[in-house]
């Protein structure tokens, strides 16, 4: 009995202590794996997604750089487009301007002279003469030898001279400028050099001297802030294209 006890033992003992073998042979193996493996492996494992990632937001920057570079030049092309546009319409609203002084279609001011013509028709200068009327053809002449002399602006009786203007008379009993009436005193005002003016209408050959030689009264006078009212009339043409 006591034999069969020992073995028993044995028996135990063996199995335990084979089982502890097997046991600490695989944590032996284990802990061998564990030592052999390569850490900078794991590491570079890692690093490489990390390259993997920092590449993958480096193609990103690069995208939104380059939207970025596109938008700033596009911003820049809308700019220079806009500030072109901007001195293209300053341009041209500064040559409108001029073309519509020009046209007589904007009021202005400036230095000039004034004339005033007060018609002494029927006046006797002499048993057989008398002052003839003053014509459309005298406001005429006047009106050309102001232009002649550099006047930018020109009214008669506050009506604006430009090159369509029509004067003419009806019957010997009033004139009509731009086809409305007007009655004496005429009064011419004329923007330009002021000695210029004065010294053409006034001067040897000036109508205006010619007409108080006639017996008509006149005067011609400096004035330093003329206003000259536009032409307010739409301006048509029938044969040109």
């Amino acid at each position: 009995m006591k034999i069969k006890i020992k073995k028993e033992k044995l028996v135990m003992s063996i199995t335990i202590g084979i089982a502890c073998f097997a046991l600490m042979l695989v944590m032996f193996m284990q802990f061998n794996m564990v030592k052999q493996t390569d850490i900078t492996g794991i590491e570079t494992m890692r690093e490489s997604e990390l390259r993997l990632e920092l590449s993958s937001w480096n193609e990103k920057y690069n995208e939104l750089n380059t939207i970025y570079q596109e938008t700033v030049g596009k911003s820049e092309e809308y700019k220079n487009e806009r500030e072109s546009y901007e001195k293209t319409y300053e341009l041209l609203s500064k040559e409108l301007e001029q073309l519509n002084k020009a046209l007589g279609k904007t009021d202005v001011e400036g230095e000039g002279i004034v004339i005033q013509l007060t018609d002494k028709a029927g006046t006797q200068l002499s048993e057989d003469v008398k002052v003839k009327r003053i014509t459309e053809e005298d406001l005429l002449i006047i009106v050309n030898q102001l232009f002649a002399a550099g006047a930018e602006a020109i009214s008669i009786n506050g009506h604006r001279v430009i090159s369509t203007t029509s004067i003419f008379s009806i019957g010997e009993e009033f004139l009509k400028v731009n086809g409305e009436r007007i009655v004496e005193p005429y009064v011419i005002n004329a923007i330009g050099n002021p000695d210029y003016l004065k010294s053409t209408v006034s001067g040897k050959g000036g109508h205006v001297d010619a007409l108080k030689e006639l017996g008509h009264e006149t005067s011609v006078d400096i004035n330093k802030n003329i206003k000259i009212e536009k032409y307010e009339k739409e301006l048509h043409t029938k044969y040109i294209d």
